[in-house]
Parts: structure tokens; C-alpha cells; sequence
């Protein structure tokens, strides 16, 4: 983005259809490409994190959407005196296809997401780019099946979660004594 328009406009969440959030994406990006200069949408953006997962006995690093059938898009929608709407820029977002409306607000005036809800989530979705995520998050005190290892296919209740290192320590009945184990997060799922 260019400077003087990093400035500019206010954000607002824009529901979608499930799944459609980069088609809708696209879809705005291509059309202000061709209609620039009319239309005060700056940047649209989709929140994301990195997940990791064991496919077929490989760990895996995918992304996530943090919110699921919702994008950003920072934009001017309402004009100089802030209580009408700029009819363009409302309907420019409305008739994308792929988009059911703006959230938050009533109606045709939809409230922007204050410039503290927009630092915390900026913040979290920073933060999340640099640790990889587990795809499940687990609790403490929960049984889980152990898919890999030495262990597999031993039932145990997880006694400390270690998110930064990624690592479990279960509690796993061997010959009919509880032992500690400490298992990766993909070697363990849900019974």
C-alpha cells in the first residue's frame, strides 16, 4: 500500500459466504483495479494463521483463517460528514458476489471496528505468524489416543500442555502403573 492511503478510511468486518473469503477478495482487488480513482476502498485483508497437522504420518504447516466467512476492508463508507453513507463505496462492497453485508451497526450504517480492536487483532495475527500453531487445541485433564510411536493406540489423560515446544506429558497406564509420557502434539488426537 502507498502511504497517503495508508491513513485513510475506517475498518469494517464484511461477512462472506464460507469459503468464498478469497474469492471475494480478488474479486475487489480486480474491480478497484479497474475502477481506481471512484472508489474509496484502500485494503482489504484476511486474517490467518499457521496451523500444524500429521497427514498420512507427515507433519504439515497449513494456514488457517482466524474468522472464518469474514474479511477486512479498510475503506471510506460513509462521506465528509460521517452520517451518510457513500452509496458507491456501500454498494461496490454489497454487490460483490460472494458477500452478505457488513457486520456491526444497524441496517445501512455500519459501526468500524475502533482503532483498539484493530491494533489487538493486527497484534494476534503478528504474533501467530511467528509461532506454528497446533490445528487441535487441547485441555488439560482430557483423554486422548496416541496415534504414533512407541506408545500408539495407549489411551492417557494429558497433565501438562506445553504450547511452545509443542509437546504434551500424559499420564498413559503401562503394565497397570501410570507413567508419564511426553508426546509431540500431532503424535496424540481425540478418541
Amino acid at each position: 500500500m502507498q502511504d497517503e492511503t495508508r491513513e485513510k478510511g475506517k475498518w469494517y468486518v464484511v461477512h462472506t459466504l464460507s469459503g468464498q473469503e478469497n474469492k471475494v477478495r480478488e474479486s475487489i482487488l480486480r474491480q478497484l483495479a479497474i475502477e481506481n480513482d471512484d472508489i474509496p476502498v484502500y485494503e482489504v485483508y484476511i486474517p490467518i494463521e499457521k496451523v500444524s497437522e500429521v497427514r498420512q504420518g507427515k507433519k504439515t504447516t497449513t494456514t488457517r483463517k482466524f474468522f472464518p466467512g469474514y474479511i477486512l476492508v479498510r475503506m471510506d463508507l460513509y462521506k465528509e460528514d460521517c452520517k451518510q453513507v457513500d452509496e458507491k463505496a456501500w454498494y461496490f462492497i454489497k454487490d460483490t458476489q460472494g458477500v452478505i453485508g457488513f457486520v456491526g451497526g444497524s441496517g445501512n450504517h455500519p459501526v468500524p471496528l475502533s482503532d483498539s480492536e484493530v491494533a489487538d487483532m493486527l497484534h494476534q495475527v503478528t504474533v501467530q505468524e511467528e509461532k506454528v500453531k497446533p490445528k487441535i487445541a487441547f485441555e488439560i485433564g482430557e483423554a486422548v489416543r496416541i496415534k504414533d510411536g512407541p506408545f500408539e493406540n495407549f489411551e492417557g489423560n494429558i497433565q501438562e500442555i506445553d504450547n511452545e515446544r509443542g509437546k504434551l506429558k500424559l499420564m498413559v497406564s503401562i503394565f497397570g502403573r501410570s507413567t508419564p509420557v511426553e508426546l509431540e502434539f500431532w503424535q496424540v488426537g481425540r478418541e
